[in-house]
Protein backbone atom coordinates (compact mmCIF):
# COMPACT_ATOMS: atom_id res chain seq x y z
CA UNK A 1 0.00 0.00 0.00
CA UNK A 2 2.85 2.35 0.84
CA UNK A 3 4.36 1.58 -2.57
CA UNK A 4 1.14 2.54 -4.35
CA UNK A 5 0.95 5.81 -2.42
CA UNK A 6 4.54 6.64 -3.38
CA UNK A 7 3.71 6.01 -7.04
CA UNK A 8 0.84 8.48 -7.04
CA UNK A 9 2.89 11.02 -5.10
CA UNK A 10 5.44 10.89 -7.92
CA UNK A 11 2.82 11.82 -10.53
CA UNK A 12 3.69 15.11 -12.21
CA UNK A 13 0.96 17.44 -10.99
CA UNK A 14 1.57 20.10 -13.64
CA UNK A 15 0.80 17.74 -16.52
CA UNK A 16 -2.14 16.26 -14.59
CA UNK A 17 -3.69 19.72 -14.09
CA UNK A 18 -3.15 20.63 -17.76
CA UNK A 19 -4.72 17.32 -18.81
CA UNK A 20 -7.78 17.84 -16.59
CA UNK A 21 -8.13 21.42 -17.83
CA UNK A 22 -8.11 20.33 -21.49
CA UNK A 23 -10.60 17.52 -20.87
CA UNK A 24 -12.95 19.85 -18.93
CA UNK A 25 -12.61 22.73 -21.40
CA UNK A 26 -13.18 20.27 -24.23
CA UNK A 27 -16.37 18.96 -22.61
CA UNK A 28 -17.75 22.49 -22.16
CA UNK A 29 -16.94 23.26 -25.80
CA UNK A 30 -18.68 20.05 -26.91
CA UNK A 31 -21.71 21.20 -24.91
CA UNK A 32 -21.59 24.52 -26.74
CA UNK A 33 -21.28 22.85 -30.14
CA UNK A 34 -23.89 20.12 -29.56
CA UNK A 35 -26.38 21.89 -27.29
CA UNK A 36 -29.98 21.37 -28.32
CA UNK A 37 -32.53 23.79 -26.85
CA UNK A 38 -35.24 21.12 -27.18
CA UNK A 39 -33.24 18.78 -24.92
CA UNK A 40 -31.65 20.92 -22.24
CA UNK A 41 -30.37 18.03 -20.11
CA UNK A 42 -26.62 17.95 -20.79
CA UNK A 43 -26.01 14.63 -19.00
CA UNK A 44 -28.25 12.56 -21.27
CA UNK A 45 -26.01 9.74 -22.58
CA UNK A 46 -27.94 9.76 -25.84
CA UNK A 47 -26.56 13.23 -26.53
CA UNK A 48 -22.92 14.01 -27.29
CA UNK A 49 -22.16 15.95 -24.07
CA UNK A 50 -23.52 13.12 -21.94
CA UNK A 51 -21.76 10.45 -24.01
CA UNK A 52 -18.50 12.38 -23.78
CA UNK A 53 -18.82 12.30 -19.99
CA UNK A 54 -19.03 8.51 -20.23
CA UNK A 55 -15.86 8.49 -22.36
CA UNK A 56 -14.14 10.81 -19.88
CA UNK A 57 -14.94 8.37 -17.10
CA UNK A 58 -13.56 5.47 -19.16
CA UNK A 59 -10.45 7.53 -19.99
CA UNK A 60 -9.89 8.20 -16.28
CA UNK A 61 -10.18 4.47 -15.63
CA UNK A 62 -7.56 3.79 -18.33
CA UNK A 63 -5.35 6.47 -16.78
CA UNK A 64 -5.60 4.78 -13.37
CA UNK A 65 -4.80 1.33 -14.78
CA UNK A 66 -1.93 2.57 -16.97
CA UNK A 67 -0.35 4.50 -14.10
CA UNK A 68 -0.81 1.66 -11.59
CA UNK A 69 1.14 -0.85 -13.68
CA UNK A 70 4.89 -1.24 -13.29
CA UNK A 71 6.90 1.00 -15.63
CA UNK A 72 8.84 -2.02 -16.86
CA UNK A 73 5.59 -3.59 -18.06
CA UNK A 74 5.57 -1.31 -21.12
CA UNK A 75 9.17 -2.15 -21.92
CA UNK A 76 8.62 -5.91 -21.69
CA UNK A 77 5.30 -6.02 -23.52
CA UNK A 78 5.82 -3.23 -26.10
CA UNK A 79 6.05 -5.70 -29.02
CA UNK A 80 2.98 -7.59 -27.82
CA UNK A 81 0.97 -4.34 -27.64
CA UNK A 82 2.10 -3.37 -31.14
CA UNK A 83 1.21 -6.75 -32.67
CA UNK A 84 -2.21 -6.74 -30.97
CA UNK A 85 -3.09 -3.26 -32.25
CA UNK A 86 -1.86 -4.09 -35.77
CA UNK A 87 -4.03 -7.22 -35.73
CA UNK A 88 -7.08 -5.12 -34.78
CA UNK A 89 -6.26 -2.69 -37.60
CA UNK A 90 -6.03 -5.62 -40.03
CA UNK A 91 -9.46 -6.80 -38.87
CA UNK A 92 -10.80 -3.31 -39.52
CA UNK A 93 -9.54 -3.45 -43.12
CA UNK A 94 -11.70 -6.50 -43.87
CA UNK A 95 -14.62 -6.29 -41.46
CA UNK A 96 -15.16 -2.63 -40.54
CA UNK A 97 -18.26 -0.96 -42.04
CA UNK A 98 -17.92 2.16 -44.15
CA UNK A 99 -18.49 5.15 -41.87
CA UNK A 100 -18.03 8.58 -43.49
CA UNK A 101 -15.85 7.09 -46.21
CA UNK A 102 -13.53 5.26 -43.81
CA UNK A 103 -13.31 1.57 -42.88
CA UNK A 104 -11.47 2.14 -39.62
CA UNK A 105 -14.17 1.46 -37.01
CA UNK A 106 -14.71 -1.96 -35.48
CA UNK A 107 -18.37 -2.17 -34.43
CA UNK A 108 -19.24 -4.62 -31.63
CA UNK A 109 -22.86 -4.09 -30.67
CA UNK A 110 -23.18 -0.54 -29.36
CA UNK A 111 -19.40 -0.22 -29.03
CA UNK A 112 -17.33 1.41 -31.77
CA UNK A 113 -13.56 1.16 -31.59
CA UNK A 114 -11.00 2.81 -33.87
CA UNK A 115 -7.74 0.83 -33.63
CA UNK A 116 -5.87 3.46 -35.69
CA UNK A 117 -6.01 5.84 -32.71
CA UNK A 118 -4.39 3.28 -30.41
CA UNK A 119 -1.68 2.61 -33.00
CA UNK A 120 -0.01 5.88 -31.97
CA UNK A 121 1.07 4.83 -28.50
CA UNK A 122 1.69 1.22 -29.65
CA UNK A 123 4.05 2.43 -32.38
CA UNK A 124 5.71 4.91 -30.01
CA UNK A 125 6.42 2.13 -27.50
CA UNK A 126 7.82 -0.22 -30.14
CA UNK A 127 10.04 2.41 -31.71
CA UNK A 128 11.37 3.37 -28.29
CA UNK A 129 12.04 -0.29 -27.51
CA UNK A 130 13.98 -0.81 -30.76
CA UNK A 131 15.97 2.42 -30.40
CA UNK A 132 16.96 1.53 -26.83
CA UNK A 133 18.56 -1.75 -27.87
CA UNK A 134 22.29 -2.16 -27.46
CA UNK A 135 24.40 -0.95 -30.42
CA UNK A 136 21.39 0.70 -32.11
CA UNK A 137 22.51 3.27 -34.67
CA UNK A 138 20.12 5.17 -36.95
CA UNK A 139 23.00 5.74 -39.35
CA UNK A 140 23.11 2.02 -40.19
CA UNK A 141 20.79 0.75 -42.92
CA UNK A 142 19.71 -2.26 -40.86
CA UNK A 143 18.35 -0.23 -37.95
CA UNK A 144 17.00 2.62 -40.04
CA UNK A 145 15.10 0.12 -42.19
CA UNK A 146 13.68 -1.50 -39.04
CA UNK A 147 12.22 1.71 -37.62
CA UNK A 148 10.86 2.72 -41.03
CA UNK A 149 9.12 -0.67 -41.29
CA UNK A 150 7.57 -0.23 -37.84
CA UNK A 151 6.07 3.09 -38.96
CA UNK A 152 5.16 1.88 -42.45
CA UNK A 153 2.97 -1.04 -41.30
CA UNK A 154 0.30 1.07 -39.53
CA UNK A 155 0.47 3.71 -42.27
CA UNK A 156 -0.24 1.10 -44.96
CA UNK A 157 -3.12 -0.33 -42.93
CA UNK A 158 -4.54 3.17 -42.49
CA UNK A 159 -4.39 3.81 -46.21
CA UNK A 160 -6.25 0.54 -46.75
CA UNK A 161 -8.88 1.83 -44.32
CA UNK A 162 -9.06 5.21 -46.16
CA UNK A 163 -7.84 6.82 -42.93
CA UNK A 164 -5.29 9.08 -44.62
CA UNK A 165 -5.46 11.87 -42.04
CA UNK A 166 -4.33 9.72 -39.12
CA UNK A 167 -1.54 8.25 -41.26
CA UNK A 168 -0.05 11.73 -41.76
CA UNK A 169 0.41 12.05 -37.99
CA UNK A 170 2.96 9.22 -38.05
CA UNK A 171 5.42 11.57 -39.76
CA UNK A 172 5.86 13.01 -36.25
CA UNK A 173 8.14 10.09 -35.43
CA UNK A 174 10.80 11.53 -37.71
CA UNK A 175 11.21 14.33 -35.17
CA UNK A 176 12.08 11.63 -32.62
CA UNK A 177 14.60 10.11 -35.02
CA UNK A 178 16.24 13.49 -35.50
CA UNK A 179 16.60 13.93 -31.73
CA UNK A 180 18.16 10.47 -31.43
CA UNK A 181 20.78 10.97 -34.11
CA UNK A 182 19.10 10.96 -37.52
CA UNK A 183 21.01 13.00 -40.06
CA UNK A 184 19.68 16.46 -40.72
CA UNK A 185 19.82 15.68 -44.44
CA UNK A 186 16.77 13.44 -44.05
CA UNK A 187 14.75 16.26 -42.49
CA UNK A 188 15.89 18.66 -45.20
CA UNK A 189 14.87 16.09 -47.80
CA UNK A 190 11.46 15.70 -46.17
CA UNK A 191 10.84 19.45 -46.09
CA UNK A 192 11.94 19.68 -49.73
CA UNK A 193 9.48 16.92 -50.64
CA UNK A 194 6.60 18.87 -49.07
CA UNK A 195 7.58 22.18 -50.67
CA UNK A 196 8.20 20.60 -54.08
CA UNK A 197 4.82 18.88 -53.98
CA UNK A 198 3.09 22.19 -53.35
CA UNK A 199 5.04 23.97 -56.10
CA UNK A 200 4.40 21.22 -58.65
CA UNK A 201 0.68 20.99 -57.89
CA UNK A 202 0.16 24.76 -57.83
CA UNK A 203 2.42 25.91 -60.66
CA UNK A 204 3.23 22.75 -62.63
CA UNK A 205 0.77 23.58 -65.43
CA UNK A 206 1.64 27.29 -65.56
CA UNK A 207 3.76 27.96 -68.67
CA UNK A 208 6.15 30.90 -68.81
CA UNK A 209 7.52 31.95 -72.15
CA UNK A 210 7.10 29.26 -74.77
CA UNK A 211 8.39 26.09 -73.18
CA UNK A 212 9.01 26.56 -69.47
CA UNK A 213 6.84 25.09 -66.71
CA UNK A 214 6.87 27.58 -63.84
CA UNK A 215 6.49 24.85 -61.20
CA UNK A 216 9.40 22.80 -62.53
CA UNK A 217 11.56 25.90 -62.88
CA UNK A 218 10.86 26.96 -59.28
CA UNK A 219 11.71 23.46 -58.03
CA UNK A 220 15.00 23.46 -59.93
CA UNK A 221 15.96 26.94 -58.71
CA UNK A 222 15.02 26.05 -55.13
CA UNK A 223 17.11 22.87 -55.34
CA UNK A 224 20.11 24.91 -56.49
CA UNK A 225 19.65 27.42 -53.66
CA UNK A 226 19.30 24.67 -51.04
CA UNK A 227 22.37 22.84 -52.33
CA UNK A 228 24.39 26.05 -52.39
CA UNK A 229 23.10 27.05 -48.93
CA UNK A 230 24.13 23.73 -47.31
CA UNK A 231 27.60 23.89 -48.85
CA UNK A 232 27.95 27.50 -47.67
CA UNK A 233 26.86 26.45 -44.16
CA UNK A 234 29.81 24.04 -43.96
CA UNK A 235 32.47 25.89 -45.92
CA UNK A 236 31.57 29.59 -46.12
CA UNK A 237 33.42 31.13 -49.08
CA UNK A 238 36.08 28.48 -49.49
CA UNK A 239 36.98 26.57 -52.65
CA UNK A 240 33.78 24.49 -53.17
CA UNK A 241 31.51 27.50 -52.63
CA UNK A 242 33.43 29.72 -55.04
CA UNK A 243 33.60 26.94 -57.62
CA UNK A 244 29.86 26.26 -57.42
CA UNK A 245 29.06 29.97 -57.77
CA UNK A 246 31.24 30.21 -60.89
CA UNK A 247 29.59 27.11 -62.42
CA UNK A 248 26.08 28.37 -61.71
CA UNK A 249 26.77 31.89 -62.98
CA UNK A 250 28.44 30.52 -66.13
CA UNK A 251 25.55 28.26 -67.14
CA UNK A 252 22.83 30.69 -66.07
CA UNK A 253 24.52 33.53 -67.94
CA UNK A 254 24.84 31.36 -71.05
CA UNK A 255 21.15 30.49 -70.94
CA UNK A 256 20.05 34.10 -70.48
CA UNK A 257 22.28 35.25 -73.32
CA UNK A 258 21.01 32.54 -75.66
CA UNK A 259 17.38 33.48 -74.85
CA UNK A 260 17.96 36.85 -76.54
CA UNK A 261 18.40 35.09 -79.89
CA UNK A 262 16.57 31.75 -79.69
CA UNK A 263 13.72 30.28 -77.57
CA UNK A 264 15.21 28.70 -74.46
CA UNK A 265 13.64 26.26 -72.02
CA UNK A 266 14.93 27.64 -68.72
CA UNK A 267 14.02 24.40 -66.96
CA UNK A 268 16.72 22.68 -69.01
CA UNK A 269 19.21 25.42 -68.08
CA UNK A 270 18.34 25.08 -64.39
CA UNK A 271 18.61 21.29 -64.52
CA UNK A 272 21.99 21.49 -66.24
CA UNK A 273 23.21 23.87 -63.51
CA UNK A 274 21.89 21.54 -60.83
CA UNK A 275 23.36 18.43 -62.45
CA UNK A 276 26.79 19.97 -63.03
CA UNK A 277 26.97 21.30 -59.46
CA UNK A 278 25.96 17.87 -58.11
CA UNK A 279 28.68 16.17 -60.17
CA UNK A 280 31.21 18.71 -58.92
CA UNK A 281 30.18 17.99 -55.31
CA UNK A 282 30.66 14.26 -55.88
CA UNK A 283 34.10 14.90 -57.35
CA UNK A 284 35.08 17.16 -54.46
CA UNK A 285 33.75 14.62 -51.94
CA UNK A 286 35.97 11.84 -53.32
CA UNK A 287 38.87 14.24 -53.51
CA UNK A 288 38.56 15.13 -49.81
CA UNK A 289 37.54 11.61 -48.76
CA UNK A 290 34.30 12.76 -47.10
CA UNK A 291 30.71 11.69 -47.80
CA UNK A 292 29.25 15.06 -46.82
CA UNK A 293 29.15 16.50 -50.32
CA UNK A 294 27.77 13.29 -51.79
CA UNK A 295 24.81 13.55 -49.40
CA UNK A 296 24.25 17.15 -50.51
CA UNK A 297 24.35 16.08 -54.15
CA UNK A 298 21.88 13.26 -53.42
CA UNK A 299 19.39 15.82 -52.09
CA UNK A 300 19.44 17.43 -55.54
CA UNK A 301 18.99 14.18 -57.44
CA UNK A 302 16.31 12.86 -55.11
CA UNK A 303 14.42 16.14 -55.36
CA UNK A 304 14.31 15.83 -59.14
CA UNK A 305 13.13 12.23 -58.92
CA UNK A 306 10.48 13.16 -56.36
CA UNK A 307 9.18 15.95 -58.59
CA UNK A 308 8.45 13.35 -61.29
CA UNK A 309 6.39 11.29 -58.81
CA UNK A 310 4.22 14.11 -57.42
CA UNK A 311 1.40 13.88 -59.95
CA UNK A 312 1.38 10.08 -59.81
CA UNK A 313 1.20 10.08 -56.00
CA UNK A 314 -1.50 12.75 -56.05
CA UNK A 315 -3.54 10.56 -58.39
CA UNK A 316 -3.56 7.75 -55.80
CA UNK A 317 -5.59 9.88 -53.37
CA UNK A 318 -9.37 9.67 -53.17
CA UNK A 319 -11.24 12.30 -55.26
CA UNK A 320 -12.51 14.15 -52.17
CA UNK A 321 -8.97 14.25 -50.75
CA UNK A 322 -7.62 15.64 -54.02
CA UNK A 323 -10.34 18.26 -54.03
CA UNK A 324 -9.55 19.38 -50.48
CA UNK A 325 -5.86 19.80 -51.34
CA UNK A 326 -6.62 21.74 -54.53
CA UNK A 327 -8.97 24.04 -52.61
CA UNK A 328 -6.31 24.59 -49.93
CA UNK A 329 -3.86 25.61 -52.67
CA UNK A 330 -6.48 28.00 -54.14
CA UNK A 331 -6.55 26.01 -57.39
CA UNK A 332 -10.29 25.45 -57.10
CA UNK A 333 -13.13 27.34 -55.50
CA UNK A 334 -16.00 25.41 -54.03
CA UNK A 335 -17.56 27.34 -51.12
CA UNK A 336 -20.64 25.10 -51.10
CA UNK A 337 -18.76 21.78 -51.37
CA UNK A 338 -15.38 20.62 -50.09
CA UNK A 339 -14.42 24.17 -49.05
CA UNK A 340 -17.63 24.72 -47.12
CA UNK A 341 -16.23 23.50 -43.80
CA UNK A 342 -13.28 25.88 -43.87
CA UNK A 343 -15.28 28.92 -45.00
CA UNK A 344 -17.90 28.40 -42.29
CA UNK A 345 -15.19 27.76 -39.72
CA UNK A 346 -13.50 31.06 -40.56
CA UNK A 347 -16.83 32.88 -40.32
CA UNK A 348 -17.48 31.33 -36.89
CA UNK A 349 -14.00 32.24 -35.58
CA UNK A 350 -14.19 35.75 -37.01
CA UNK A 351 -17.63 36.39 -35.52
CA UNK A 352 -16.30 35.65 -32.02
CA UNK A 353 -14.16 38.78 -31.94
CA UNK A 354 -11.94 39.43 -28.93
CA UNK A 355 -14.00 37.93 -26.09
CA UNK A 356 -16.51 35.76 -27.97
CA UNK A 357 -20.29 35.61 -27.83
CA UNK A 358 -20.40 33.65 -24.62
CA UNK A 359 -21.13 30.05 -23.65
CA UNK A 360 -24.05 28.58 -25.67
CA UNK A 361 -24.50 31.89 -27.54
CA UNK A 362 -22.71 31.03 -30.80
CA UNK A 363 -24.94 31.49 -33.83
CA UNK A 364 -22.86 29.51 -36.34
CA UNK A 365 -22.61 26.56 -33.96
CA UNK A 366 -26.22 26.65 -32.79
CA UNK A 367 -27.52 26.69 -36.35
CA UNK A 368 -25.12 23.84 -37.28
CA UNK A 369 -23.47 25.76 -40.11
CA UNK A 370 -20.08 24.17 -39.42
CA UNK A 371 -19.99 20.40 -40.03
CA UNK A 372 -18.05 18.34 -37.46
CA UNK A 373 -17.96 21.35 -35.12
CA UNK A 374 -17.56 19.17 -32.04
CA UNK A 375 -14.89 16.85 -33.52
CA UNK A 376 -12.46 17.94 -36.24
CA UNK A 377 -13.59 21.60 -36.30
CA UNK A 378 -14.11 22.09 -32.56
CA UNK A 379 -11.57 24.93 -32.47
CA UNK A 380 -14.00 27.16 -34.38
CA UNK A 381 -16.52 26.69 -31.53
CA UNK A 382 -13.89 28.01 -29.11
CA UNK A 383 -13.30 30.96 -31.42
CA UNK A 384 -16.98 31.86 -31.67
CA UNK A 385 -17.97 31.40 -28.03
CA UNK A 386 -14.74 32.39 -26.25
CA UNK A 387 -13.20 34.64 -28.90
CA UNK A 388 -9.54 35.39 -29.47
CA UNK A 389 -8.83 35.24 -25.73
CA UNK A 390 -10.27 31.72 -25.44
CA UNK A 391 -8.27 30.53 -28.46
CA UNK A 392 -5.10 32.08 -27.05
CA UNK A 393 -5.60 30.40 -23.66
CA UNK A 394 -6.11 27.03 -25.36
CA UNK A 395 -2.95 27.43 -27.44
CA UNK A 396 -0.95 28.45 -24.36
CA UNK A 397 -2.17 25.34 -22.49
CA UNK A 398 -1.13 23.07 -25.37
CA UNK A 399 2.24 24.79 -25.64
CA UNK A 400 2.75 24.50 -21.88
CA UNK A 401 1.85 20.80 -21.96
CA UNK A 402 4.24 20.01 -24.82
CA UNK A 403 7.10 22.00 -23.29
CA UNK A 404 6.53 20.32 -19.91
CA UNK A 405 6.71 16.90 -21.56
CA UNK A 406 9.95 17.87 -23.29
CA UNK A 407 11.37 19.19 -20.01
CA UNK A 408 10.63 15.93 -18.19
CA UNK A 409 11.82 13.90 -21.19
CA UNK A 410 15.28 15.44 -20.97
CA UNK A 411 15.48 14.22 -17.37
CA UNK A 412 14.85 10.58 -18.27
CA UNK A 413 18.04 8.56 -17.67
CA UNK A 414 16.95 5.64 -19.88
CA UNK A 415 16.89 5.91 -23.67
CA UNK A 416 13.64 3.90 -23.94
CA UNK A 417 11.74 6.39 -21.78
CA UNK A 418 13.39 9.43 -23.36
CA UNK A 419 12.51 8.31 -26.89
CA UNK A 420 8.93 7.65 -25.83
CA UNK A 421 8.68 11.12 -24.28
CA UNK A 422 9.79 12.75 -27.52
CA UNK A 423 7.26 10.62 -29.41
CA UNK A 424 4.45 11.85 -27.13
CA UNK A 425 5.45 15.50 -27.58
CA UNK A 426 5.81 15.11 -31.36
CA UNK A 427 2.42 13.43 -31.79
CA UNK A 428 0.64 16.09 -29.73
CA UNK A 429 2.45 18.87 -31.62
CA UNK A 430 1.52 17.51 -35.06
CA UNK A 431 -2.11 16.96 -34.02
CA UNK A 432 -2.51 20.49 -32.66
CA UNK A 433 -0.71 22.04 -35.62
CA UNK A 434 -2.77 20.27 -38.29
CA UNK A 435 -6.15 20.44 -36.52
CA UNK A 436 -5.98 24.17 -35.79
CA UNK A 437 -4.44 24.74 -39.23
CA UNK A 438 -7.50 23.03 -40.78
CA UNK A 439 -9.96 25.32 -39.01
CA UNK A 440 -7.96 28.38 -40.12
CA UNK A 441 -7.59 27.17 -43.71
CA UNK A 442 -3.80 26.89 -43.39
CA UNK A 443 -3.57 23.11 -43.89
CA UNK A 444 -5.66 20.68 -45.96
CA UNK A 445 -8.73 19.21 -44.27
CA UNK A 446 -7.62 15.68 -43.41
CA UNK A 447 -9.87 15.03 -40.42
CA UNK A 448 -7.87 14.53 -37.23
CA UNK A 449 -9.08 15.42 -33.69
CA UNK A 450 -7.75 17.99 -31.25
CA UNK A 451 -6.05 16.00 -28.44
CA UNK A 452 -8.11 15.62 -25.20
CA UNK A 453 -10.57 18.15 -26.61
CA UNK A 454 -12.58 16.81 -29.55
CA UNK A 455 -15.58 14.54 -29.11
CA UNK A 456 -14.78 10.83 -29.41
CA UNK A 457 -14.04 7.91 -27.14
CA UNK A 458 -11.24 6.23 -29.10
CA UNK A 459 -9.39 9.53 -29.49
CA UNK A 460 -9.70 10.55 -25.82
CA UNK A 461 -8.78 7.11 -24.48
CA UNK A 462 -5.80 6.66 -26.81
CA UNK A 463 -4.35 10.10 -26.00
CA UNK A 464 -4.91 9.45 -22.30
CA UNK A 465 -3.02 6.14 -22.49
CA UNK A 466 -0.28 7.81 -24.56
CA UNK A 467 0.21 10.54 -21.95
CA UNK A 468 -0.12 8.45 -18.78
CA UNK A 469 2.41 5.87 -19.94
CA UNK A 470 4.89 8.72 -20.09
CA UNK A 471 3.77 9.97 -16.67
CA UNK A 472 4.37 6.47 -15.31
CA UNK A 473 7.90 6.52 -16.75
CA UNK A 474 8.57 9.88 -15.13
CA UNK A 475 7.16 8.67 -11.81
CA UNK A 476 9.52 5.66 -11.84
CA UNK A 477 12.43 8.06 -12.39
CA UNK A 478 11.41 10.06 -9.32
CA UNK A 479 10.96 6.89 -7.27
CA UNK A 480 14.43 5.69 -8.23
CA UNK A 481 15.89 9.09 -7.44
CA UNK A 482 14.21 9.13 -4.00
CA UNK A 483 15.45 5.60 -3.34
CA UNK A 484 19.01 6.66 -4.19
CA UNK A 485 18.68 9.69 -1.90
CA UNK A 486 17.56 7.48 1.01
CA UNK A 487 20.45 5.09 0.33
CA UNK A 488 22.96 7.94 0.40
CA UNK A 489 21.44 9.29 3.60
CA UNK A 490 21.72 5.84 5.22
CA UNK A 491 25.34 5.54 4.12
CA UNK A 492 26.14 8.99 5.50
CA UNK A 493 24.63 8.11 8.90
CA UNK A 494 26.73 4.94 9.07
CA UNK A 495 29.85 6.98 8.48
CA UNK A 496 28.82 9.36 11.23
Amino acid sequence: MAYRKSVWKSLDHTILILYLFLVSYGWLTICGASYDFDHVFLFDIFGRPGMQLVWIGIAFLFAYIVFSLEADFYDVFSYHIYITVMFLMLLAVFFAPNIKGSNSWLVIGALRLQPAEFAKFATALTLSKVMSEYSFDLGRVKYFGTVIAIIAIPIILMFLQNETGTAVVFLAFFLVFYREGLSGYVLVGGLCAIVYSILELKYGKVIVGEYTSLGTLLIAILSILITQGIVYYYDRFTYPVRSLLIILLLFAGTGLTASLFIPVNFVTVAYVCLGVSALFLCYYSFKCWTWRYVYIALISFVSLAFRLCVNYTFGLLEPHQQKRILISLALEEDPSGAGYNVSQSLIAIGSGGLLGKGFLNGTQTKLKYVPEQDTDFIFCTVGEEQGFVGCLILLIIYLWLILRILYLTEKQPILFKRSYGYAVASILFIHVLINIGMTLGLTPVIGIPLPFFSYGGSSLCSFTILLFIFLRFDASRKERQQSNDFTRMGTSRKHL
